[in-house]
């Protein structure tokens, strides 16, 4: 055993001390198995999302390659806390308010949305882990500064793409939420030009909902 101090130095009173015992550094922690996270040469699909248990909570996969979601910060967690109770509130029976719940768009593609509009005859399943873009209504991203490209670019392309009818964006701007409402254009299967609300989200699609934006503190 390794011992400190010495029999002849007076303040160890000739007794030998144990040296603490160090725990060696786990090479399986967390952020170590993050950082190691490999996806094969060809890039993976979306069923291989339901298949790592090494992935971290919420990776999405975006063009085939893995996207980790960093810490959420306040903004967006007032902001979609807000926007899940209202629309809890306002939504008809038959649509479901699903956060932070994935889409396989394609074989290479699964977002998870931070807030979905859903058709609840599409989720029957306990287990389920992911639905089709056919039952989604509305798809909703709340901008962070690691998300700005993928939100106000890709996602949405992916999302007109796949044929989901509304997409709402929201940043934001000093203390206020603003809301970019976007519309499916059929004819070109892009979102049109966002209507732009701040202070109230007032709309009649998907559903007829009013939320206050200024609420983001209310309870």
């Amino acid at each position: 055993m390794a011992t400190v101090g010495d029999e002849h130095d007076p303040t160890t009173g000739g007794s030998d001390v144990s040296a603490p015992t160090v725990p060696e550094k786990s090479v399986s922690s967390r952020a170590d198995q993050w950082s190691l996270i490999q996806p094969p040469p060809e890039g993976c699909t979306a069923d291989d999302l339901d298949r790592r248990p090494d992935l971290p909570p919420h990776t999405e996969l975006i063009d085939g390659s893995l996207v980790l979601v960093s810490p959420q910060k306040l903004f967006p967690m007032l902001v979609l806390k807000l926007l899940e109770r209202e629309l809890d509130r306002q939504v008809p029976e038959h649509l479901l308010v699903a956060r932070e719940f994935s889409v396989k768009l394609a074989k290479r593609q699964r977002p998870e949305p931070d807030l979905l509009l859903v058709r609840t005859d599409a989720l029957d399943e306990f287990d389920q882990t992911w639905v089709l873009p056919s039952a989604v209504q509305l798809a909703v991203e709340v901008v962070s500064p690691e998300s700005e490209i993928r939100d106000r670019e890709r996602k949405p392309e992916l999302y007109a793409r796949a044929g989901i009818p509304h997409f709402w964006r929201v940043e934001q701007d000093g203390d206020e939420a603003v809301a970019y409402v976007h519309g499916l254009d059929p004819a070109s299967g892009r979102y049109g030009r966002p209507s732009i609300h701040r202070g109230v989200l007032k709309t009649t699609v998907p559903v007829d909902t009013e939320i206050d934006l200024a609420g983001l503190r209310g309870r």
